[in-house]
């Protein structure tokens, strides 16, 4: 790979060319900045021959770490955004396409995966957790607008909260998948002790012990930027961004518990302290900037690989396509409809807010991070990567050209 450095940065010079002129070029068009940048990247995989082969399964530790660093940006800004205030009344859509939504999407994505593909049980259930969650890096079009820009929809602000926290409530599912693979690994049976662990300590602690991790990280850095001494003087936004987001993710993970949610909570609280303050639009930006930077080479990665492939000759069978599109086109907006059945909104708002599920880097991460713990066997782990693949790519292209109408047919706000 070395030897095609130079030219890897130029390539990705070209994907950040793109982003810089998207929204001059491409604003009548039904093509969005991902779809772009995955289908330079599947050319240049399938044209650019002397690329070594970006092999997912032996490529695994830079797939996690680059992909998480991603999130994590983008769990900051989306954070960083929200205006709405913290009422039950305005949060009851959020929590319900947590808690009714994503268990339905796992339960029967991983009932497709363990009858349609012989996945073993555990793989069956990671592939359903890594589907679940709306991510928050490729769902950032369809989200609110930046700090303070005025009132925010239901479905914008439904869209942005549910990716900023659904992330971080895979991965109970996520550890689960791991627990019962290790378990048959080992030729051990799956017992009521191994579930009751998995819920005190994946689902109960590590939730609880992050959100707490989230406020009071939150809070002090908010205190401490705010405070009277600082606001004398002009603080880096840069600095600020990532100090925010590494002092949550690091220390939820040094507590054991789920930085996604910790940094994302600890981004809702740091945005409730001073709310009409003009510094938290600044942070915004510069965090919705880096997101894009990341994203795109990332991004550029993924259709690299998606382009070798092709050019390798790997052959899908039918149950891949039929699987990945009843998954985007059926079950994820039933869950979605169905959770939000009886909340006062229009028929459109709900329709939009459960079609607008995109699949995109989060499922790359969780799944990268599950396969690295060395549990699933290979061919389970092959079949996981090519659904996965399969069903990010269509979301990509199915999302990006029909998210930009579909938000035309809910109300905005006054």
């Amino acid at each position: 790979m070395i030897e095609n450095y130079n030219l890897f940065l130029l390539v990705c010079g070209i994907a950040f060319l793109f982003g810089t002129f998207f929204p001059i070029l491409f604003r009548r068009i039904p093509v969005s900045l991902p779809m772009l940048q995955v289908g330079f990247g599947i050319a240049m995989g399938y044209w650019w021959l002397s690329l070594p082969f970006l092999d997912p399964i032996q490529n695994g530790l830079v797939i996690e770490k680059m992909t998480e660093f991603v999130v994590l940006v983008s769990l900051v800004g989306a954070g960083l955004k929200l205006d709405t205030p913290l009422n039950w009344q305005l949060w009851r859509p959020t929590v319900r396409l947590l808690l009714i939504t994503m268990p339905i999407g796992i339960l029967l994505m991983g009932t497709l995966g363990y009858y349609a593909f012989g996945l073993s049980l555990g793989a069956a259930i990671l592939l359903g957790a890594v589907l679940a969650p709306t991510d928050p890096v490729l769902a950032s079009s369809i989200q609110v607008g930046p700090p303070n820009s005025g009132g925010e929809d239901k479905t914008r602000f439904a869209l942005t909260s549910e990716a900023g926290l659904n992330d971080g409530l895979a991965f109970p599912f996520v550890y689960l998948a791991i627990k019962i693979a290790e378990a048959s690994s080992q030729g051990r049976v799956i017992t009521s002790s191994l579930l009751w662990d998995w819920f005190t300590h994946d689902v109960l602690w590590k939730i609880i012990a992050g959100v707490l991790v989230g406020i009071v990280v939150g809070k002090l850095v908010a205190k401490v930027v705010f405070s009277k001494k600082a606001s004398e003087t002009t603080l880096s936004q840069g600095y600020m961004v990532i100090a925010l987001t590494l002092l949550a993710y690091g220390l939820a993970e040094f507590v054991h518990s789920y930085g996604f949610i910790s940094v994302f909570v600890a981004a809702l609280a740091f945005r409730r302290s001073e709310r009409d303050h003009d510094y938290h639009a600044k942070l915004h930006d510069f965090a919705e900037q880096s997101e894009g930077l990341f994203m795109s080479v990332v991004l550029i990665g993924f259709g690299i690989l998606i382009g070798q492939a092709l050019m390798s000759g790997i052959e899908l069978t039918w149950r891949v396509y039929i699987v990945s599109f009843v998954f985007l086109l059926v079950i994820r907006p039933l869950g979605g409809m169905i959770a939000l059945t009886g909340m006062d909104m229009q028929r459109n708002e709900k329709y939009v807010i459960s079609a607008l599920g995109i699949r995109g880097l989060g499922t790359l991460y969780y799944l990268s991070y599950a396969l690295n713990q060395g549990f699933f066997d290979e061919a389970d782990s092959l079949k996981l990567w090519i659904v996965c693949i399969i069903v990010i790519l269509a979301s990509i292209v199915l999302h990006g050209m029909t998210a930009s109408k579909l938000l035309k047919l809910t109300p905005r706000p006054s």
